[in-house]
């Protein structure tokens, strides 16, 4: 009889679990610091040459790495150097939103290879799983790949699908995303491992792997866009809730609002009333500051823009950016007692055109508000930070399954 269990799975400290990890150790390396020498190698790993030897060429026979030149212009004999070979994986992330769909590829090194954005508006008679693969094979064209070259795709959406019943909860606003069969559909069509995650928590990973939370282990990202929410990183891994609901911190009741009652019909809540976008331009007109007609949060983002740009000469402009940093603080002080975290991220697009003088300022309302007092830092990922976050969080996962040579 066949046995289909397979081989028998390795055990710790056997010579080729060892071996593997020394493998992901070097992939490890090569990641982060680029093309190395096999002499390189075994000082940052601690191996010796002839070892080192060995795992490269392991490793370049397992496609896992190719030979990239010389250390020509370095005084002694050039030496061969060795880079992670960029298209032995490639992984996928798109950031939904209801305007549009972004898609993006990454080979395994991390660099984008390949871009698409679809606009959804007036596109409701068209299927989510068509928006979907639309999105998907446009960025996989765009990378000169096809569908079935990618290893594992990441799409972040607003709100949060709930595992107990496959539904997308707390983002009523994204039209065709809440039939309990969108999950099933959407396996059905896409050869490779899908998972599903909230924006705002890819905004986090994003910040966590490549920008102002690298290190930490402990911060909350609040996002002020569109909407109002935060990202509870605790012991390096996200926290998500029961129902993927932590982190809505806009149904937060605050002071300073009335209660808002239905949250999840309404799509808001205390803390998105009080400093959500939509709360600025009304600032503004109070304190008789021109105030444009755009969508609120365009208009949100350029007031507070201005603010950051003139409080110093203009006291009109100094009390928005007061009010708004007041605002801010009143529902992040409830975060902090709660969570004790130690960073706050200050991410989306009004914090950052809020800009440092903004996050001054929530800085110093908090410490007034809160017993604990985290440090506030202005997010760095500026450039579609979801869709990055979705592209890392794919690629993490990837990597764990391609690097792995212990199989």
């Amino acid at each position: 009889m066949t046995d289909m269990a397979g081989p028998p799975t390795p055990s710790p400290g056997t010579p080729r679990v060892l071996r593997a990890m020394n493998d992901r150790a070097a992939l490890d390396l090569l990641l982060a610091h680029g093309p190395l020498s096999r002499t390189r190698i075994g000082k940052l790993t601690g191996l010796s040459k002839p070892t080192a030897s060995q795992l490269l060429a392991r490793l370049e026979a397992a496609g896992l790495v190719v030979a990239t030149g010389t250390t020509e212009g370095r005084p002694g004999p050039n030496a061969q150097l060795y880079a992670v070979n960029a298209r032995a994986a490639f992984a996928a992330g798109l950031d939904v939103s209801p305007q549009r769909i972004r898609a993006a590829v990454a080979d395994i090194t991390g660099t984008t290879v390949g871009e698409f954005e679809l606009p959804t508006p007036g596109r409701r008679a068209v299927s989510v799983v068509r928006q979907v693969t639309d999105a998907l094979e446009g960025a996989v064209k765009a990378a000169g790949l096809t569908r079935g070259d990618i290893h594992r795709t990441v799409i972040g959406t607003p709100g949060a699908f709930d595992p107990s019943t496959g539904r997308l909860r707390y983002a009523s606003h994204l039209p065709g995303w809440h039939s309990t069969t969108l999950l099933d559909e959407l396996a059905a069509v896409l050869p490779m491992p899908v998972e599903y995650e909230n924006d705002v928590n890819l905004a986090a990973v994003a910040e966590q792997r490549l920008g102002a939370a690298r290190g930490h282990e402990d911060f909350v990202l609040l996002w002020n866009e569109d909407g109002l929410g935060a990202a509870l990183v605790i012991g390096g891994r996200l926290h998500r809730g029961f129902t993927g609901g932590a982190g809505e911190v806009g149904f937060l009741p605050v002071p300073g609002t009335p209660l808002v009652r239905q949250v999840v019909r309404a799509n808001s809540g205390g803390f998105q009333e009080l400093a959500g976008a939509q709360s600025v331009p009304r600032l503004a007109k109070s304190l008789g500051i021109d105030t444009p007609e755009q969508p609120y949060a365009e208009v949100a983002a350029g007031l507070l823009a201005r603010a950051a740009a003139g409080h110093e000469r203009d006291e009109r402009l100094a009390g928005l950016l007061r009010l708004f940093a007041q605002r801010l603080a009143t529902g992040l002080a409830s975060v902090t007692a709660v969570l004790d975290p130690e960073l706050i991220v200050l991410a989306g697009g009004l914090t950052t055109a809020g800009g440092e003088p903004l996050r001054a300022l929530v800085q110093a309302e908090l410490a007034e508000l809160a017993a604990s007092r985290p440090r506030l830092l202005i997010g760095e990922v500026h450039r579609h930070p979801v869709l990055r976050g979705a592209l890392e969080s794919a690629l993490s996962a990837t990597r764990d399954e391609v690097f792995d040579t212990s199989r």
